[in-house]
């Protein structure tokens, strides 16, 4: 009997997450160690469901993956332009745990981040939950469940972290944004 590809695919790509996580993961009290379970929580819906990823296009809960999608895609695409372009990551945050990206020495407040203080978790969130509408199941959805409490541990320390850098700045941009969905979350 062949192992199977799924099996296989995912130890790999687990092996690359570990890798970029690697500083985080001894450090329970970082934002990348939650992060580096939201991300395998979600490499396994992934792959859960990648046979029906385009099984009945027309379907309610295809509709509904792919708009999930397409909104993950769009906050992803957006989250990165504006921290590269105006968070302008540097070495200042000597902080081993933060990943490139993350380094911003300037507090990003515009665009979606005028609405959201975590957009690229939101959209991880909406890829966990729009990867579980290809073919809902109760393995998919305890994933998802599992990706959806890892990102708010994520951003819950990471908030932290921010105040501790931003200080009084982050403090108030907590309080006129929101986590993840604009006006509601």
């Amino acid at each position: 009997m062949a192992f199977p590809l799924n099996i296989i695919v995912f130890v790999a790509a687990s092996a690359g997450i570990a890798w970029i996580s690697r500083s985080s993961l001894g450090n329970f009290r970082a934002h990348g160690f939650y992060r580096f379970f939201a991300w395998e929580s979600i490499l396994a819906i992934l792959l859960l469901n990648l046979g029906v990823w385009f099984n009945d296009p027309w379907s309610i809960h295809q509709i509904v993956s792919w708009i999930l999608l397409c909104l993950s895609l769009f906050l992803v695409i957006q989250g990165v332009l504006l921290l590269r372009g105006l968070g302008k990551p540097d070495s200042q945050r000597n902080d081993s745990s933060l990943l490139g990206i993350e380094k911003t020495t300037e507090l990003v407040t515009a665009g979606v981040y005028g609405y959201i203080r975590h957009p690229l978790y939101s959209s991880l969130l909406f890829l966990a939950w729009g990867a579980f509408f290809k073919d809902p199941s109760w393995a998919g959805i305890i994933l998802a469940g599992l990706a959806t409490f890892t990102l708010r541990m994520t951003a819950k320390i990471e908030e932290a972290e921010n105040v501790r850098f931003f200080g009084a700045a982050y403090q108030a941009y907590m309080q006129r944004t929101k986590k993840f969905i604009p006006f509601i979350f």
